[in-house]
């Protein structure tokens, strides 16, 4: 089914925003449960997307990649961390940022069983829901698992500043994982490199749908 781009923005914009913002939250929420509550007074630790969206991360990236119908992504307002602040730091660096891919995981579950109540007839007449209406919760729910899905796993790569280099350099030992977070200066040019030679849409790609299949297929 080809959409419009009007009909493109009301399946994705809700998924893509709460996707972005909770991940974000996730991480605050985490950090200040764990020691941190720097994230906590500047007011981050909220579940309102103002206080998360980065206007370039958020809305225009998402929307022209929407567009193109490329590999989905996007980022909010990094969350503030003092990770020394922590109660056990290497241990509690890796939980913060484990709490984001793991908030994305729910979602993506929560989503689909939008995705399954939209497609069971019984759910539509017992609710009174008109086609129309069963249809864009049907397309959302979908939306709404791939693109979580997709972010958990994207952050999940170990490449600074992503989520997965934080739980990696958890690992190692303090010189190598100093040497390893060095290379976090590069990580925003070295990201957009992989994304312009299309090596998330090779390689990413086809575990966001294998994984997405499967959670979808939870409710059904």
């Amino acid at each position: 089914m080809e959409l419009s781009i009007a009909q493109k923005i009301a399946v994705w914009a809700l998924p893509v925003l709460f996707a972005i913002t909770v991940h974000e939250f996730a991480h605050g929420w985490m950090a200040w449960r764990l020691g941190d509550g720097t994230a906590k007074f500047l007011g981050r630790v909220s579940l309102n997307p103002l206080k998360h969206i980065d206007p370039i991360g958020t809305i225009i990236v998402p929307a022209i990649l929407m567009f193109l119908g490329g590999f989905m992504f996007g980022w909010a307002k990094p969350v503030p961390v003092n990770f020394s602040s922590l109660r056990n730091p290497k241990r509690d660096m890796a939980l913060v940022a484990l709490a984001g891919p793991l908030s994305n995981l729910i979602m993506a579950i929560l989503w689909s069983a939008v995705f399954s109540l939209s497609y069971h007839s019984g759910f539509i007449q017992t609710t009174g829901l008109s086609s129309d209406i069963a249809l864009l919760l049907k397309l959302m729910g979908e939306a709404g698992v791939l693109i979580n899905v997709m972010l958990m796993l994207f952050n999940l790569l170990p490449i600074p500043p992503l989520d997965g280099s934080r739980i990696a350099s958890s690992f190692m030992n303090n010189k190598l994982a100093y040497q390893y977070n060095l290379l976090e200066r590069y990580g925003f040019v070295i990201l957009l490199g992989l994304m312009f030679l299309g090596m998330f849409e090779r390689f990413l790609s086809p575990w966001v749908y294998f994984v997405g299949t499967q959670i979808i297929q939870l409710f059904i």
